[in-house]
C-alpha cells in the first residue's frame, strides 16, 4: 500500500512540474503601455502615435504622419513585450499600412472586400502580473504596420524590412 501511495505522489509531483510555467526571464520594458519588439535580449520600442480618422464615401480611412516608422525589425513574425498599466492589450489589433502622400494610410471599406485589409492574427500570453507577450501568428510582408487597441485611435507603429 505504501508503494502505491509513493507512486501516486511521484506521478502527481511530475504532473505538477510539467504544468507549472517557467518564470519569464527575458527583458522587461522600462515604459508601461508601449509595445516593444523583442530582438533576442534587446527590446525596440514601437513608435506611439494617434491615427487621424476620416470618412470617405462611407469608408473609414486612418492616417498616421510620415512614410516610415523609426522602429524596424527583420522578423516576419515579431514578438512584442508589453508592460500594462492602462492599455487594453486584450483588444490589440495589427494592420498593414500603405505609404501614400507622405503618410501611412489604412483604408477600411464599409463593406469588407475579399482581398481587402484585415487584422493580422495575434496571440496574447501573460508572462507575469501586468506583463504580456503578443506574437504575430502569420508571416508579415515587408512594409509598415501599426498595432492599435480596439476602440481607440492610438497606434504603435513599426516596419518589417
Amino acid at each position: 500500500m505504501r508503494i502505491v501511495k509513493l507512486t501516486l505522489l511521484a506521478i502527481c509531483a511530475f504532473a505538477l512540474g510539467l504544468s507549472a510555467q517557467e518564470a519569464y526571464k527575458g527583458p522587461v520594458p522600462d515604459k508601461a503601455d508601449l509595445p516593444f519588439i523583442r530582438h533576442a535580449n534587446k527590446l525596440v520600442p514601437t513608435d506611439p502615435g494617434e491615427a487621424k480618422e476620416d470618412s470617405v464615401k462611407g469608408d473609414t480611412v486612418y492616417t498616421v504622419p510620415g512614410t516610415a516608422a523609426n522602429a524596424k525589425t527583420p522578423l516576419t513574425e515579431p514578438t512584442f513585450i508589453v508592460k500594462v498599466d492602462k492599455l487594453n492589450v486584450q483588444q490589440m489589433a495589427l494592420y498593414k499600412m500603405e505609404a501614400k502622400g507622405g503618410q501611412r494610410v489604412l483604408h477600411l471599406p464599409q463593406k469588407p472586400k475579399k482581398n481587402g485589409p484585415r487584422a493580422v492574427r495575434l496571440s496574447l500570453e501573460p508572462l507575469s502580473s501586468g506583463l504580456y507577450k503578443l506574437e504575430v501568428q502569420e508571416a508579415l510582408e515587408n512594409g509598415e504596420y501599426c498595432l492599435s487597441p480596439g476602440g481607440s485611435n492610438a497606434v504603435f507603429c513599426f516596419a518589417v524590412y
